[in-house]
């Protein structure tokens, strides 16, 4: 579904965020970036839709490049690349309909947008969504007045009605409480497996990916030095990512399943607010 080859991204002030990254995400495969923060998480995920250009490597998502696509193509190969924001990106002011609608803007015209008419098909879509995601007793509230949890919620439906082939998930509970971000996660990993969705997400909390994500991919200083299931994941792996920690009590060698929930408790020692770039991670 998606390959990436040699990805490499360097800021004009002559900083590296990544190097000369491979990833190949299988149609249908959920991953998880972990690393600390700066290691280049959003910008790998950035670069995928190009939100931030590489500055060499190529991807291809269903065996098209994307790096080579001009603005117009570009355009339209977004429609395929669903994004979920870690700050919701809804309009305060809009219903939570219209933030769902929001998603189709690739599709209709811009004058249908504007006076917000929608084809039928696209508002029956949008129902069937928010009654998945739990807030079909919501569509007419403000965005504005939902909590942290609902709105991720209606993000996570304004991504699905692009109808794409990927997921791009940019810390999708980084302000939630742990309860309501377990629930997102569940429901992310949920409907990729109903919808046959591949899904790149980056996340800080690591005992979350390991708990919920089959596959790992750990970042440090814009390198991949870990992709692997997570019952692998290891204090010395988890070393070879983050730096110097004392692990002990965090995991053991000898049992993966009682090594991740271990890692439960120690979760703040990795879980720090990322420190966004002006054009990335």
């Amino acid at each position: 579904m998606l390959q990436i080859e040699g990805l490499t991204m360097r800021y004009p002030t002559g900083d590296t965020a990544l190097t000369d990254v491979d990833l190949t995400v299988e149609q249908g495969q959920v991953i998880a970036l972990i690393g600390p923060s700066g290691a280049g998480k959003s910008t790998l995920i950035r670069c995928v839709n190009r939100l931030v250009e590489p500055s060499a490597g190529t991807i291809r998502l269903g065996g098209e490049s994307v790096t080579a696509l001009g603005a117009g193509a570009l355009r339209l190969m977004r429609r395929r690349m669903g994004m979920i924001f870690q700050e919701y990106a809804l309009v305060e002011r809009l219903s939570v309909m219209e933030n769902v609608l929001s998603g189709r803007l690739g599709y209709v015209g811009f004058w249908r947008s504007y006076l917000r008419r929608y084809p039928q098909e696209d508002v029956d879509e949008a129902f069937r969504l928010l009654e998945r995601v739990g807030l079909d007793h919501m569509v007419d509230k403000r965005a504005d007045a939902l909590s942290g949890g609902q709105r991720q919620r209606v993000g996570i439906a304004r991504a699905l009605i692009q109808n794409p082939d990927i997921l791009l998930v940019d810390e999708p509970t980084a302000s939630l409480d742990p309860k309501t971000s377990r629930q997102i996660m569940r429901l992310i990993l949920e409907l990729c497996r109903e919808r046959g969705l591949a899904a790149i997400i980056n996340i800080h909390d690591v005992p979350l990916a390991m708990q919920f994500v089959p596959r790992i991919v750990g970042l440090r200083a814009g390198e991949v030095v870990y992709d692997g299931p997570p019952a692998a994941l290891d204090a010395a792996r988890l070393t070879d990512i983050y730096g110097e920690e004392d692990w002990s009590g965090t995991t053991r060698d000898d049992d993966p399943a009682e090594a991740r929930d271990a890692a439960h408790k120690v979760a703040a020692s990795v879980d720090a607010p990322e420190i966004q770039r002006a054009a990335g991670s």
